[in-house]
């Protein structure tokens, strides 16, 4: 039973992981939603215009995507079908 939970503790939180593009320091994410990835984003993508958000490409400030902790687990309890991540957008 121990060593259920450690795999699955493992597991869990080899799930999480977030990528940063900061160009300038920010504070607050002007843009902040969950993009639906089903299969685990297999042949998928989606595109955002970050500069269409801060009203110009120097606005922007950072960019920022994350598989959080409950995104994780969704995509685990899923078993893969259903994965979402999380992504901000800061702008200056």
């Amino acid at each position: 039973m121990r060593k259920l939970f450690s795999i699955i503790a493992v597991c869990s939180l080899a799930a999480c992981s977030t990528q940063t593009l900061e160009i300038a320091p920010a504070k607050e994410a002007q843009y902040d939603r969950v993009q639906h990835f089903f299969v685990s984003g297999l042949a998928q993508k989606q595109e955002l215009d970050a500069a269409e958000i801060c009203g110009g490409a120097n606005k922007v400030g950072k960019v920022e995507t994350e598989t959080t902790f409950f995104n994780g687990l969704l995509h685990m309890i899923t078993y893969g079908i259903y994965s979402p991540r999380q992504i901000r957008v800061y702008c200056n």
